[in-house]
């Protein structure tokens, strides 16, 4: 019976390791992507050509992309958190 629960675990992890890297590989690329969009974007439509404004954009932008990705891997761990304090209730009924 443990060894069923193992390998359930197992397979829970798995899971979650796929959907970790998919994210860290699209947060990685709109690093790379936002700033530059942003600065180019914003220096010949929003700023008429005036780097310094354009470079701040591209600042906040990727700033932008780092505390989203910071809110979300926060919200993961809370929601996995939960997920096993409500394992282990369900497991106490029992």
């Amino acid at each position: 019976m443990s060894g069923q629960a193992a390998a359930g675990k197992l397979a829970a992890q798995a899971d979650d390791a796929g959907g970790v890297l998919t994210k860290l590989i699209i947060t990685a690329l709109a690093l790379g992507i936002a700033p530059l969009s942003s600065y180019f974007l914003s220096r010949d439509y929003l700023w008429a050509g005036n780097t310094i404004y354009a470079a701040l954009t591209a600042i906040f932008a990727a700033n932008l992309v780092l505390v989203l990705y910071i809110v979300g891997a926060v919200r993961e761990e809370s929601r996995l958190r939960a997920h096993e304090k409500q394992q282990s209730e369900s497991k106490k009924d029992r």
